[in-house]
C-alpha cells in the first residue's frame, strides 16, 4: 500500500530534506523511524527539498508498504516519538498506488518572515532587518506574476530541466507592529528561487532598486544579476496542494 504523510519540522536542526552521506537530514530521519516501526526497510519520496535550515510548515511524503497500518493513531504516535522533537507528523493517508508526493503537487506556497526589531524570541525563525518599503516591494512583486521564466533567480548549475514557473500570488504582509511576511505561490519553484527573489525585493524596499531595474533582472536571465540569497532560516515551505487531499 502507498500511504502519504503530512508532517513539518523545524529545519534549523538537519542539513535540508534529502539525504546525505554525512549529515542529518528530514528524510533520514522519518525513513530510520519509519524502518523500525515497520520492521522493513522503507525509502520516502518528499514533495520537495528543502534547503539546510529552511522550515516547513506542512509538507508531504510518500512511502510504500506490505503491512496494512489498522491503527492511525497509534502508528502516528510511535512514529512521532521516533522522529524526534523538531520532526511532527500530523496524518497517515492512504493513497491510490500511484500517487506521487513531487509530481501530484498542484500548488505550493512558501511565506518568509522579516522583522524590524530585535527579538529573541524570533531568533532562528525570522529575519532582522530595518523597515522595508512594503508598498512599492508590492508594485515589483506583481511583476512576478507577469514572469515565465525565472532563471534569473535559479542556483547556478542545478538539474532543473525547465526554469519554468508560473507564480500565483506574490505579496508582502504587515504582521502587527515591526513585523511583515512575504508570500508567494506557484505551481513549481527552482532550488533557491524563494531566497532569490526575497534578496531582489528587499533591495527595492531599501530603496536601492526600482520596478524598472526588477524588470531589467528578470529579463536578463542571469543569476548574478539577481538580489543575494537570504538567510534560510526565516523561510517556510507553508503549504502543498493536491487534488485529493483537502486540508
Amino acid at each position: 500500500m502507498r500511504y502519504f504523510l503530512r508532517l513539518a519540522y523545524n529545519g534549523g536542526a538537519f542539513h535540508g530534506w534529502q539525504r546525505q552521506p554525512n549529515a542529518g537530514s528530514v528524510q533520514q530521519s522519518i525513513e530510520e523511524a519509519l524502518s523500525v516501526l515497520l520492521r522493513s526497510p522503507i525509502a520516502i519520496t518528499g514533495s520537495g527539498r528543502t534547503d539546510t535550515g529552511v522550515h516547513a510548515r506542512e509538507t508531504f511524503a510518500h512511502f510504500d508498504t506490505d503491512y496494512k497500518i489498522p491503527d492511525k493513531r497509534r502508528f502516528l504516535t510511535g512514529l512521532n516519538r521516533l522522529c524526534g522533537q523538531d520532526i511532527a507528523i500530523s496524518d497517515l493517508i492512504p493513497v491510490a498506488d500511484d500517487a506521487h508526493a513531487r509530481f501530484d503537487a498542484t500548488r505550493r506556497t512558501y511565506k518568509y518572515f522579516v522583522h524590524y526589531a530585535k527579538d529573541p524570541f524570533l531568533r532562528g525563525l525570522s529575519w532582522e532587518t530595518r523597515p522595508l518599503d512594503l508598498d512599492t516591494m508590492n508594485e515589483a512583486a506583481e511583476l512576478l506574476k507577469k514572469t515565465e521564466d525565472f532563471t534569473s533567480f535559479a542556483k547556478l548549475h542545478s538539474d532543473a530541466k525547465t526554469n519554468i514557473c508560473k507564480v500565483e500570488e506574490a505579496i508582502w504582509t504587515p504582521i502587527g507592529e515591526g513585523k511583515a511576511v512575504f508570500t508567494i505561490s506557484a505551481d513549481r519553484f527552482l532550488r533557491n528561487m524563494v531566497r532569490a527573489v526575497v534578496g531582489t525585493l528587499v533591495e527595492v524596499g531599501r530603496g536601492k532598486l526600482d520596478c524598472e531595474g526588477v524588470q531589467r533582472i528578470i529579463d536578463c536571465k542571469d543569476r548574478c544579476a539577481a538580489g543575494t540569497s537570504m538567510p534560510a532560516h526565516a523561510l517556510y515551505l507553508w503549504k502543498v496542494e493536491y487534488p485529493y487531499i483537502g486540508d
